[in-house]
């Protein structure tokens, strides 16, 4: 829940992609963290990964052509980076939570991130304001349903089968994914560096769990 707080906190004082860049810092807590927790070993390879995939997504996030702007942008990238140390937090406790099933994980996580942003939505936003139409709830539920609960319990679920340095490279999809979508469907604009920034996130991705031998 505060992990949500912080990362929506961050949208508020930095631009998007700055505040996205900062968030997307996890993967690399995550990597070095789960060397010393879970014992995973840190070869030269998943190190590159990390940092291929980390600039991959400097360059798709857009933070080179948006600059920055003032001080204020700081605070923004400090909410940004604080949610991104909560979000390496879930994924490596999930990670140990390994023998509990992943839908009841999800159903307790979920309900106890609701019971934290309830009432900061009810203090920081003007709820009598607000209008949903029939249309719109649909939606609501949906992306509740399928994209949020479902989504979670197979992520959850994941976690059990691999490393969570893999889990933690193959988070970056997740935004490479919403440019090659946005530019498919929406017909948003997909400039060269959002392109070298794809290839690099999607051949860190495939590299990461694949040893590269010499051939003798």
């Amino acid at each position: 829940g505060f992990n949500w707080i912080l990362l929506f906190e961050a949208y508020r004082y930095t631009s998007v992609a700055a505040a996205t860049l900062a968030y997307y810092m996890a993967p690399v807590i995550i990597i070095f963290a789960a060397a010393f927790l879970f014992r995973e070993k840190l070869t030269l390879q998943k190190v590159l990964c990390s940092a291929a995939a980390l600039i991959g997504m400097a360059l798709v996030s857009g933070i080179f052509d948006a600059g920055f702007s003032g001080s204020k942008e700081l605070i923004g990238i400090g909410f940004g980076l604080a949610a991104a140390v909560l979000y390496a937090s879930v994924v490596l406790m999930n990670k140990k939570l390994g023998d509990i099933p992943a839908y009841e994980k999800t159903i307790l996580q979920l309900a106890s991130a609701a019971v934290v942003i309830l009432p900061y939505s009810l203090l920081t936003e003007n709820i009598s304001a607000a209008s949903f139409d029939l249309g719109q709830i649909g939606m609501l539920v949906l992306v509740g349903i399928l994209h949020t609960g479902i989504a979670y319990a197979l992520y959850f679920g994941s976690l059990e089968k691999v490393s969570a340095q893999n889990a933690a490279i193959l988070s970056y999809i997740d935004p490479i994914s919403a440019v090659l979508l946005s530019a498919f469907f929406l017909g948003e604009p997909m400039g060269t560096m959002q392109i070298i920034g794809a290839v690099l996130v999607l051949g860190a991705s495939i590299l990461i769990d694949n040893p590269i031998r010499k051939r003798k």
